[in-house]
């Protein structure tokens, strides 16, 4: 009887879990109206601001410019005309100016028939703005920090790659998007968006993005922790492991040998067991240096570095293991992985390294170190249940689905913290934006950092889901935080640290147009997408034909294919920048310094 009672508890159970969806569908006769939606439009709108902003004040600084070479004519001119002035004539011009400059106001001199001059010495002195047109030189970087040769040799070798990667990466992306427009362009299985899609995702991934991170990483564990790497030779092993995997892994995954459906996991567990390798490698390595540092604090960068590293060594063997990955538990799994790689590998690692290189750029202490304690621990909290918000209306049990909202809203906590800690260590510093080239990069990944995490707490609501799931909305959020946050603090770091260590500043000129094309280009990717997947999406939900909503897409993937293009082209510009950085400087360095400590940072 007592087994019998157990049977059907234990059936009754697993009859309660399989009933996925408890409520209808959503009502979407009022969709423009949801929370989701207004607060969407609200965070496209301070992007659109933000980018108003920037490029207002560069459009004024540039009429500016225009009007200080027309002054400057005109003082050429003048003085032409006094050098062929008779003596006597020049004589008198100069006592009538020394009187002007003793003459004292009545208090009506604007005021009369008589022209405006200044013939009564009204203007006392004249100054000139400095020269910033959109991509003018910015100011040079006077400041040169002394490092070892190896840790140059080695920073200058993770990120050389990480550029590499980048532009192979975005090409087959770029690429990829073409086929949107022109899906005739080729008949070869190795070049089929099938097997592209995945490279170009796994490249920017774990080359690119990966590879940066680490690279800079070293830089901050070994100036933090005031000491030098503890091995240079494991850092190297884990260069050369991470950068086969994503090259064995992406001739597999053109030959068509992938993991299956895995998003972002596509690479099969060799290959992954090859990144893992370096990822165990570059944790080892990290903590043997900051357990041998030569101060008594922890920076918290390091906090940031040493916790994405083990989240994310645990998090490939979880997405690895086969034993539970049958049915359902795939889906769940999946959900965890993707996220789980997004937020606790790119977005922890790329903050703790954003912790370090901004306040270093504007010269000041970050604002609040327990902001940033706070951000920490609640990111870890929020982050790790949130990826079935990508499965909601699933078959996934309703109760998993819920808590997946409830925690996505929960990340409101962190991203408030961290941003606000980041604007507030920029208060005051708004003014040297626009002499910087390293600045409006940071700016632009916090803004997005907002933007970005907030809409995907938002886009994780049932009804946003509803209408936004498996279309292009989900491709446009993607690369509003993987590109807008990840990629633009990883070129302001790297632009920030790269001069520093080999005393080669990248050209005004280039740095301008990198920033531009690839704002510009992410601003119309992203608007162009999200406006389309909308319109997609609700013609799901009336039950309009499939192939309608891809004729619909047509124009948005036109505009997907021009903002692509814009960003593949500032990457190449990128690349040369990088090159000019990072080629060997034979000039003495101008200001040498020596190490200091966390606290310093």
């Amino acid at each position: 009887m007592k087994r019998t009672t157990i049977i059907l508890f234990l059936l009754g159970l697993s009859i309660f879990e399989v009933q996925a969806q408890t409520v209808p569908n959503p009502n979407t006769a009022q969709w423009w109206s949801s929370p989701g939606i207004i607060g969407t439009a609200l965070l496209i709108a301070i992007v659109s601001f933000v980018a108003i902003i920037i490029i207002g004040s560069r459009l004024s600084t540039l009429i500016q410019h225009l009007q200080k070479k027309t002054e400057s004519k005109n003082k050429e001119s003048l003085k032409s005309e006094l050098i062929n002035l008779e003596a006597e004539e020049l004589d008198l011009i100069l006592e009538k100016r020394k009187a002007a400059k003793t003459y004292s106001l009545t208090g009506n001199e604007l005021s009369g028939p008589n022209s405006i001059d200044d013939g009564r010495g009204l203007v006392t002195k004249i100054t000139h703005d400095p020269e910033n047109p959109l991509v003018d030189e910015k100011m040079r970087e006077t400041l040169r920090l002394e490092t070892p040769v190896a840790l140059r040799n080695l920073l200058v070798w993770y990120l050389g790659a990480a550029v590499f990667w980048l532009v192979f990466g975005t090409l087959v992306g770029q690429y990829v998007g073409m086929k949107f427009i022109w899906p005739e362009m080729d008949q070869s299985a190795w070049l089929s968006f099938g097997r592209l899609r995945p490279v170009h995702t796994n490249t920017v991934f774990w080359g690119w993005a990966s590879l940066a991170m680490v690279g800079l990483g070293y830089f901050v564990i070994s100036r933090t922790s005031n000491t030098s790497i503890f091995s240079y030779t494991v850092a190297k092993v884990a260069w050369y492991l991470m950068n086969s995997a994503v090259l064995v892994g992406n001739i597999l995954l053109m030959s068509g040998v992938n993991n299956g459906g895995g998003e972002y996991r596509e690479y099969i567990w060799p290959v992954a067991l090859l990144f893992a390798l370096g990822l165990i490698l570059t944790c080892y390595n990290f903590y043997k240096t900051v357990a041998d540092r030569k101060i008594s604090e922890i920076y918290i960068s390091n906090w940031y570095l040493m916790g994405g590293l083990m989240w994310t060594i645990t998090l490939v063997v979880i997405g690895y293991l086969p034993s539970y990955q049958d049915g359902l538990g795939e889906t769940v799994i999946q959900g965890y992985y993707m996220h789980q790689g997004v937020g606790m590998w790119f977005m922890t690692f790329t903050l703790g390294l954003v912790y370090y290189y901004l306040p270093t750029a504007l010269n000041k202490p970050i604002y609040s170190y327990s902001l940033g304690v706070l951000a920490f621990w609640t990111q870890m909290l929020f982050y790790t249940l949130i990826g079935t918000h990508h499965f909601v209306f699933s078959p996934l049990p309703w109760w998993l689905q819920t808590v997946a909202i409830v925690f996505s809203v929960g990340m409101f906590i962190p991203v408030l913290a961290g941003t606000t800690n980041f604007l507030m260590t920029m208060k005051g510093s708004w003014s040297a934006i626009s002499k910087s080239y390293v600045l409006p990069f940071f700016l632009v990944g916090v803004v997005f950092y907002f933007v970005g995490s907030t809409q995907g707490s938002l886009q994780a609501f049932r009804l946003t889901n509803f209408i936004w799931h498996f279309t292009d909305f989900n491709v446009a959020h993607s690369h509003m935080t993987m590109y807008g946050i990840i990629t633009f603090l990883l070129w302001a770091c790297m632009y920030s640290i790269v001069p520093k260590v080999t005393g080669n500043e990248p050209p005004g000129l280039g740095v301008g147009i990198h920033f531009w094309m690839a704002f510009v280009g992410l601003f119309a990717y992203m608007i162009s997408l999200m406006a389309g997947g909308t319109l997609r999406g609700l013609s799901w939900i009336e039950g309009e034909p499939f192939i309608q909503s891809v004729v619909l897409m047509q124009p948005y993937w036109v505009w997907r294919a021009i903002g692509g293009s814009l960003m593949f082209v500032s990457h190449l510009v990128f690349a040369y920048n990088f090159y000019e950085m990072a080629k060997k400087d034979k000039r003495p360095p101008v200001r040498p310094t020596t190490p200091f400590s966390s606290a310093q940072a």
